[in-house]
């Protein structure tokens, strides 16, 4: 199929394209590659995916409406995986309108073109910050209308705006809620990439609050087995992937230090407004639609993470984080 795959040099969004790259799909992938952090990074996973024949980049950013429709009109496309967005809960908090831009006038311009060219398969990332005040463990059909940024605002404005597309003009959408995805060549601003980072390099770390705050923690590779095996359902869904075992950040932060086998020094700040205290995904219905389970804990992930931060100690010297 001719695949669009929106924030190809994003963390996710690079593994998806490289997964179904190599299933042989036609891939067009989208990135404005913006600086919100280090573009070597970006350039980094396109100069991967480059090394397929079977995969085209255009730098565009989704907010441009005339630009994007351009593009339709040259390009046959059967799916779209939007993986676009702005991303970082804190960073919103200071820039709002950025936000916006890609999450929601970008998310629409997207389902006009859905609308316009006959694409009915729609796959959108959304968030597990939309559950902000919900009781756990998250069940995908609770009523989450308290956000606590204007990123999970706008993720969650998001998903209404997929749900008006789908009930207007019968668009098959899936909407992923993403918890705490890390792995290798991860965002710099994400705890997990810093944390790595600056405990191998003797650096202070800062914990916000008094890390007994709990993620739940899930690895690159089962995102985007879940992500790929969306592509399938048809209708309105919206699905949890989280790998369902919340995790305290001390006991993350303990599982680097034994890994680079250095004692983290750690500042403390007051716990962040914008921030949840913890997160617990319900998987129920991920396995119930797409026979999806998680496969690789945090120990076993964050081994493979902090392999490769090894591995590219010299390049990773260069990324500003």
């Amino acid at each position: 199929m001719n695949i669009l795959i929106t924030g190809s040099a994003g963390f996710i969004g690079y593994y998806v394209a490289n997964s179904l790259l190599q299933e042989g799909h036609k891939i067009y992938g989208m990135d404005n590659v913006n600086d919100y952090y280090d573009i070597k990074l970006k350039e980094y996973r396109l100069k991967r995916l480059h090394n397929y024949k079977n995969f085209s980049f255009y730098q565009l950013d989704i907010a441009e409406t005339q630009r994007i429709e351009q593009f339709f009109v040259s390009h046959k496309i059967d799916v779209i995986f939007n993986l676009a967005a702005r991303a970082g809960v804190r960073y919103s908090i200071e820039n709002p309108f950025v936000y916006y831009d890609t999450n929601i006038t970008g998310l629409l311009n997207l389902l006009e073109m859905c609308k316009i060219f006959h694409i009915d398969k729609f796959i959108q990332a959304s968030t597990s910050s939309v559950y902000a005040g919900c009781k756990l463990p998250y069940i995908e059909d609770v009523k989450s209308d308290k956000p606590l940024s204007p990123y999970a605002a706008s993720k969650k404005g998001a998903e209404l705006l997929c749900y008006t597309y789908h009930h207007l003009y019968n668009l098959n959408i899936s909407i992923l809620r993403y918890f705490t995805v890390y792995g290798p060549i991860g965002r710099p601003d994400m705890s997990i990439y810093r944390f790595i980072e600056s405990i191998n390099d003797g650096k202070e770390i800062t914990v916000y609050g008094d890390g007994t705050q709990e993620r739940d923690f899930t690895y690159i590779d089962d995102i985007v087995d879940g992500t790929v095996k969306s592509m399938n359902l048809t209708g309105y869904n919206i699905i949890n992937l989280g790998n369902n075992k919340p995790s305290q950040l001390n006991r993350l932060i303990q599982l680097i230090e034994v890994k680079l086998n250095k004692k983290a020094k750690i500042k403390y700040e007051p716990f962040h407004k914008a921030d949840m205290q913890k997160t617990w995904a319900n998987i129920d219905r991920a396995n119930e639609l797409i026979n999806w389970r998680p496969k690789i804990d945090l120990e076993n992930g964050v081994d493979k993470t902090i392999k490769w931060h090894l591995e590219e100690e010299d390049f990773l010297k260069q990324i500003k984080y």
